[in-house]
């Protein structure tokens, strides 16, 4: 097993690599990669030192796999080019999540679908993964005809440079400006580009890739996302309207059973799923979970996890483990 993590030296491939050795991933032959500039840094990883190399060194290398987390450009130039010499590629951009002839993976939900020739595997956007793993068991239960999600997500989201500009602001300091305005002590209700429709690029990732996963085009999804000043994960209101009326008691059932999620939801003792505790861990955790009183069938909940995990790196390892386990590696 010849592994390459591309976009090695990002915040995404710092937390890849932690997943790996969490996971105890199985290979014999690790390929650190970035762009050229980055060609010859050295990296400690599992007390061994590695080179990272530049992408055309790493295709002539052959991989079988390679997760990558290096933007949707880089991706749709290099990505064919992995997969052209017979490597599996799992991509963390938006570059082939909403291609008809690509896979959106989320292992637990749709791994069923993939298949040995499948060789550029779409992993879905952070804010997704978290709504759907948590959504799934319930749509199965109770089908699901309506979605209305508003997201709290984390600055890690845009990466180590928004990072610093919050850790400056906080600190008093002059900031090199990743968001139009501060982001220290505000919230912004701009992620990504603003469409034509109103709605910005991250909303409509989360209507669109919402209904590819589950398979389902009669899902309405309708999404607000905003950017606020924490680091730990991305945080969800979510009200989800149901074909059929649920028992709260089963509900809580359905998702504690559910493999990957974590259930907080006690109230009376102030126990509720929050970024501060999802930090690093692979887990989608859901809470506040009440029936919506002004509408039939309806159930709010909140869903938290931390957005370079699960809603990242764990997700693309878990894809690799799954070929892997089902010999398609």
């Amino acid at each position: 097993m010849k592994l390459a993590v591309v976009g090695a030296t990002g915040l995404v491939g710092s937390e890849i690599l932690e997943v790996l050795e969490e996971h105890n991933f199985p290979f014999d032959e690790l390929l650190l990669v970035a762009s050229e500039r980055s060609a010859g840094k050295k990296i400690a990883y599992k007390g061994k030192e590695y080179t990272v190399i530049g992408l055309k060194q790493a295709v002539a290398e052959k991989p079988d796999v390679a997760i990558f987390s290096a933007g949707g450009g880089t991706s749709q130039e290099w990505a064919p080019q992995f997969a052209e010499v017979g490597t599996i590629v799992i991509d963390n951009s938006s570059a082939w999540r909403m291609d008809p002839t690509k896979k959106l993976v989320v292992p637990e939900i749709n791994g069923k679908s993939l298949r040995i020739d499948d060789r550029i595997i779409a992993n879905p956007n952070c804010s997704t993964i978290q709504m759907v793993l948590a959504l799934a068991p319930l749509r199965e239960k109770y089908g699901i005809k309506r979605i209305v999600v508003s997201t709290y997500q984390s600055v890690t989201g845009t990466g180590k440079d928004a990072v610093d500009q919050m850790m400056a602001e906080r600190n008093g300091e002059k900031a090199d400006m990743v968001y139009p305005y501060k982001i220290d002590l505000n919230v912004l209700p701009h992620i990504d580009v603003f469409q034509e429709n109103g709605y910005t690029k991250e909303e409509m990732k989360m209507i669109n890739e919402t209904k590819k996963i589950f398979g389902d085009d009669s899902i309405q999804v309708t999404a607000t996302a905003v950017r606020i000043p924490v680091m730990g994960g991305h945080s969800e209101a979510v009200n989800v309207e149901f074909h059929n009326d649920f028992d709260l008691a089963e509900v809580k059932e359905l998702l504690t059973k559910t493999p990957g999620i974590i259930v907080e939801d006690d109230p009376a003792n102030n126990i509720y799923p929050m970024p501060l505790n999802a930090h690093k861990k692979d887990e989608v955790f859901v809470g506040r979970l009440r029936r919506d009183e002004t509408q039939a069938n309806t159930l709010n909940m909140w869903i938290v996890a931390d957005n370079l995990r699960k809603g990242a790196a764990t997700n693309a390892v878990q894809i690799a483990e799954y070929l892997l386990e089902h010999s398609m590696v």
